[in-house]
């Protein structure tokens, strides 16, 4: 996942340190014109910067959803760097796609978003440092906490079609939480995608993967290539638990990938790649969102 064996990696590759920093990206439109144009179509949305109560707190978050109607809702995780400018193109993205999307801070018990900013940047150690103490932070019992609170929001509002299952969707450290999502509503949560997630398949007797049988919901696991070089016996366990399943399910490296490829300000950004799992998250919506 995002350890100091990725930044090595991208090192190696040859990536600038500031080639999609989010000083670079701060803005809105600049992250439009990162985007392919193809990411920039779908019906008129309509967002707005919620906040949502826990059991230990006011979780501050932002919520999108197409312009009129109802439709299936969706709960995003972001990756370490958390909720920021370019997790709110992406959700703008999804709803133009017909979803009612929520991306939520996953730090808001020490801190609002944006976690990292110009002033914050991820390069920076001590920023890291901080933000991996969150993380260790964030215990399975932790999420479910904050994931029953956010699935009941989704239920709420009323441009979310409650007669339709919902998705989660998780990058980085949200690869976990969408399976402890889906755990924990299997009457309700139909699709999890896992996006260059990190420890979702371990030898550990508590690995996020042996929670799978107690969901109801199709799965996408889109793994990192340096990812499946350092635990390539990850995407087999994913595979073996998964065969079972009468749900639309996919395992998949993406060669040539790194760590992170998906959002559109991160050093290791992949157009090609990053396409074609938003193609195969759609495909996986399509089929268990209905």
């Amino acid at each position: 996942m995002c350890t100091e064996n990725t930044e090595a990696d991208l090192d190696r590759a040859g990536m600038p340190v500031a080639r999609r920093s989010f000083a670079v990206l701060a803005g809105a439109g600049a992250l439009i014109a990162a985007l392919p144009a193809r990411a920039i179509a779908g019906k008129p949305v309509r967002g707005r910067d919620v906040t949502i109560k826990t059991d230990d707190g006011i979780c501050d978050a932002y919520f999108v959803a197409p312009a009129e109607g109802k439709h299936p809702g969706v709960l995003v995780w972001p990756d370490i760097r958390g909720l920021r400018p370019a997790f709110r193109q992406m959700a703008d993205r999804l709803a133009g796609e017909g979803y009612a999307v929520l991306t939520v801070n996953p730090f808001y018990r020490w801190q609002k978003s944006p976690v990292v900013d110009a002033a914050n940047d991820w390069g920076d150690p001590a920023v890291r440092e901080k933000l991996f103490g969150y993380l260790k932070q964030l215990t399975r019992p932790i999420v479910e906490t904050d994931a029953k609170a956010h699935l009941a929001f989704l239920d709420t509002q009323k441009e979310v079609d409650t007669r339709r299952r919902l998705g989660t969707t998780g990058y980085c450290m949200g690869g976990p939480m969408v399976i402890y999502t889906a755990a924990l509503g299997p009457n309700r949560v139909g699709a999890a995608a896992s996006f260059h997630g990190g420890g979702v398949g371990t030898d550990k007797p508590d690995s996020p993967h042996l929670l799978i049988d107690d969901s109801n919901a199709g799965y996408l696991f889109a793994i990192a290539d340096n990812d499946d070089q350092e635990n390539p016996e990850e995407k087999n366990r994913l595979n073996a638990v998964l065969a079972p399943s009468p749900h639309w399910h996919e395992v998949e490296v993406y060669k040539g990938a790194m760590h992170g490829w998906c959002p559109p300000d991160g050093r290791a950004y992949d157009e090609a790649a990053a396409e074609k799992a938003w193609g195969r998250m759609l495909e996986l919506f399509k089929a268990e969102l209905a």
